[in-house]
């Protein structure tokens, strides 16, 4: 997602794109929860170096946070652990960005059972 050379646009549907040919090509849970994450942490740095006002990049960001939910839930639960402590950091960032990231990323978080401030789902 975050080019090498700045001038260059963020590309969301390459960043996208890789997620889907690596699900094609192995599909292993793990690797897209890992693949979807990464995503989410990603999206996040690029914002610490770069605006983007492009409602856009924002849906596919929340999109991919929902799809990082489900690939973690999908995982056993003793490999899910890393993956909601990483998810929360990205759930606290979503809140100071605008755009009702943080609000649908709380409704997401709610929806998959998630209590707020917990990194680990219920029972």
């Amino acid at each position: 997602m975050n080019p090498a050379d700045v001038r260059k646009p963020v590309s969301v549907a390459k960043a996208k794109k890789a997620i889907s040919d690596y699900k094609k090509a192995l599909g292993q849970p793990e690797g897209l929860a890992e693949l979807a994450v990464f995503y989410c942490e990603e999206a996040f740095n690029l914002l610490t170096w770069r605006g983007v006002e492009d409602e856009s990049f924002y849906d596919a960001l929340v999109r991919m946070f929902e799809q990082a939910l489900k690939y973690v839930l999908a995982l056993p639960q003793g490999q899910q652990v890393a993956f909601w402590v990483r998810l929360e950091q990205v759930r606290h960032q979503g809140q100071n960005i605008g755009w009702g990231v943080g609000e649908d990323f709380d409704q997401l978080w709610a929806d998959a059972g998630l209590a707020a401030g917990a990194s680990t789902p219920p029972g």
